[in-house]
C-alpha cells in the first residue's frame, strides 16, 4: 500500500488589499456594493479634511476631520500615508489597519493612485488592484455627469485622471469598472483575493 503523506501546505496571511483608480471610475460605489454584499473584509475608514457630502455618515464613509485634527494625526504619527487630494486632506489610520490584520481578516484600502504607490513602498506585498473605464472618453464622461465639482474642479479632475491612467504599471490586476455591472467588478475582486490566497508563497504583510 502507498505511504500517507500530508502536503505541509502555506499558511496564507491576512491581504493588505488597495482598491485605486482614477476619480470617477467608481471606487466608492464598488466598495459600497461590497459592504452590502456583506463581505468578510474589514474597510478601512480613511480620514478627510474635505467637506461631508450629501448622504455621507461620519466614521462610516469617511471621517471626517478638521485641518487642525489632522495636523494632530501627522505630528502623533497617526496616519500610514497621507496626501493632499484636490485642496483636502486625505490619510489611511495606523491602527485602524494594524489591529484589523492583527484580526486575521483581510484589510481594503481604498485611496488615490499616488497613495496606492507609497503603500507599495510601505508593504511591498500589499496587493494592489487598479479599477478603471472602457476608455478616458468614459471616464471624462462619469466625471462630467457626477456633477459634484465646479467647472475648474473638474478640469483639474479630468487632467488628473489622464496622468493617473498611466500608472497601471504599478498595480498587480486591472479592472474594468463597466457601466451597469458592478456586480461583476465585485466578483472579480473576490475571485482575485481568493487566488492570492492560494498562493505557494503567500503575500506576507507588515506595516
Amino acid at each position: 500500500m502507498p505511504s500517507e503523506h500530508n502536503f505541509d501546505l502555506p499558511h496564507s496571511s491576512p491581504l493588505l488589499i488597495v482598491i485605486s483608480g482614477p476619480s470617477g471610475v467608481g471606487k466608492d460605489t464598488v466598495l459600497q456594493r461590497m459592504k452590502e454584499r456583506g463581505l468578510p473584509f474589514h474597510f478601512v475608514v480613511t480620514a478627510t479634511t474635505r467637506p461631508k457630502r450629501t448622504g455621507e455618515i461620519q466614521d462610516k464613509d469617511y471621517k471626517f476631520v478638521s485641518k487642525e485634527e489632522f495636523a494632530r494625526m501627522i505630528e502623533a504619527d497617526e496616519l500610514i500615508e497621507y496626501a493632499i487630494v484636490y485642496g483636502d486632506y486625505k490619510g489611511i489610520p495606523k491602527q485602524q489597519v494594524r489591529t484589523a490584520l492583527a484580526s486575521g481578516k483581510d484589510v481594503i484600502l481604498r485611496i488615490d493612485v499616488q497613495g496606492a504607490e507609497t503603500i507599495r513602498k510601505l508593504a511591498p506585498d500589499a496587493l494592489l488592484i487598479f479599477l478603471t473605464t472602457e476608455s478616458e472618453e468614459e471616464l471624462v464622461h462619469r466625471l462630467e455627469t457626477r456633477k459634484t465639482e465646479t467647472a475648474e474642479e473638474l478640469k483639474l479632475r479630468i487632467a488628473t485622471a489622464r496622468k493617473e491612467l498611466q500608472r497601471i504599471e504599478s498595480f498587480d490586476y486591472i479592472i474594468l469598472n463597466h457601466d451597469f455591472h458592478l456586480d461583476e467588478t465585485v466578483d472579480s475582486i473576490r475571485a482575485i483575493i481568493d487566488a492570492e490566497h492560494h498562493r505557494v508563497k503567500p503575500r506576507q504583510v507588515t506595516l
